[in-house]
């Protein structure tokens, strides 16, 4: 008679188990490979995707493909992925039942936890990440396979469509890249030395070009060079070559009556035909007026097309505010360009003592970036108009205020101007050391 199996025991594995077990390390082995590559183009911008193509890679030109739609390959990824670990842990759930009778449950979930878990996630992932552009270019051709075979795709739609009944998808396309994340490139880049740190600055300079108007970078109207039309030709002349400049504008009644602009081989050939007694006004040329909240951005390709290098800044009165050059515009993204003409003054000088002295022009965003600091903005733009701003008044020489932890002194003040300011570093109260406490006399 025979003796029926108890509920608990455990008993060899059958044909149908072999077969199991071999479909599970298939499913295992087919869900890690689908692993490594969701991790490896995930992780692979559409940026990079395009230098490997550049480079003529072996499967890049897939691989840029899928990356410039990513929602088209990660859904079906993530759904095979799902499929086969829960099958596989199914199957495993059967074999274990069969081997171990009652421990089949805690073998099969020791098995899912540490095969399941190890060899189908965390070993591939991990190498994907470690190398990323090996993983992607690898899984490009497998995936652009699966995504282009119709059940798949079917499937992996059907469910998404599903899941935005829950959750509605607003249908707008999404920026992978912002401004900060490519200045914040920029920066990684120059601590691993892959750029210079020149080649940092100037692409921070690129990105504040766009959002710079021309108030911030003009000369402004105290310190233009400037002449009457009624002087003559031969006088101008003597002016340009002892200021150096090849253009100057020429006025009438005032500086705000700007009549046009003079240039110096206009001035050397009237001198040469015999007009050095003509008034300058009959050789000027006309002149470029611009708003001084116009972007630099704007201005730079406007000068290219129609081809001037300066132009009048005016106010919102129409009065001259000051004058631009495309000198001026350059520097913004090269920094400070002098010649021989040039009387060079530091914008920003370390002291020895550690304090700063800067020329009172010195744009305002241009010392926080140097100093680390926030120091606050509102109608000003440079260091001096921040003093005549919080003293509420024109600082004598020698006047200080403190802002935000810094002690700022206006070391040379010409009239109405400041020329020149100190900074130094002073401790906040909340950074002072508390009063010693004093015992009352006996």
């Amino acid at each position: 008679m025979e003796v029926p199996l108890l509920v608990g025991t455990s008993r060899g594995m059958s044909t149908t188990d072999d077969v199991l077990a071999g479909v599970i390390v298939v499913l295992i082995a087919l869900s890690g490979v689908l692993a490594m590559a969701e991790t490896g183009l995930t992780r692979t911008s559409k940026h990079r995707a395009m230098a490997l193509a550049e480079e003529g890679r072996r499967g890049a030109s897939r691989l840029l493909r899928l990356v410039e739609h990513p929602q088209r390959f990660l859904n079906p990824v993530l759904l095979l992925v799902l499929v086969c670990q829960l099958v596989a842990a199914t199957m495993v759930g059967v074999v274990a039942g069969h081997l171990f009778g009652g421990w089949g449950v805690a073998v099969a979930t020791a098995f899912e936890i540490l095969v399941i878990f190890v060899f189908a996630e965390a070993v591939p992932k991990n190498w994907a990440v470690r190398r990323a552009d090996e993983a992607a270019l690898t899984a490009a051709p497998f995936v652009a396979a699966l995504v282009a075979f119709p059940p798949v795709r079917w499937i992996s739609a059907l469910l998404i469509r599903l899941s935005n009944l829950f959750v509605p998808s607003d249908g707008l396309a999404r920026s992978y890249v912002t401004e900060e994340e490519l200045l914040a490139m920029a920066d990684v880049a120059m601590e691993e030395e892959v750029i210079e740190s020149e080649e940092r600055e100037m692409i921070h300079s690129i990105f504040e070009f766009g959002d710079t108007v021309v108030r911030e970078v003009m000369t402004p109207r105290p310190d233009m060079l400037a002449v009457d039309g009624e002087a003559t030709v031969g006088a101008v002349i003597k002016v340009a070559i002892a200021a150096g400049y090849s253009r100057i504008p020429v006025y009438g009644s005032g500086i705000d009556d700007v009549l046009g602009l003079v240039y110096i081989k206009d001035l050397v050939r009237a001198e040469w035909e015999g007009k050095g007694e003509s008034p300058v006004s009959e050789v000027a040329r006309d002149a470029k007026f611009v708003p001084e909240t116009k972007r630099i951005s704007s201005l730079m390709r406007e000068m290219q097309a129609q081809k001037y290098h300066m132009a009048i800044v005016v106010d919102e009165y129409g009065g001259t505010a000051g004058l631009v050059t495309i000198e001026d515009l350059v520097e913004e993204v090269f920094g400070e360009i002098t010649d021989e003409f040039d009387i060079e003054e530091h914008a920003f000088e370390t002291l020895v003592n550690g304090d700063i002295r800067v020329n009172a022009r010195m744009p305002l965003g241009d010392l926080n970036e140097r100093l680390h600091s926030e120091l606050p903005e509102g109608d000003w733009d440079t260091v001096g108009g921040l003093m005549a701003g919080q003293l509420d008044h024109i600082p004598a020489e020698g006047e200080s205020v403190d802002i935000d932890g810094f002690r700022l002194t206006a070391e040379r003040v010409k009239g109405n101007r400041i020329g020149r300011v100190r900074i130094a570093a002073v401790e906040t109260p909340s950074e002072e050391s508390p009063p010693e406490e004093v015992s009352p006399p006996a």
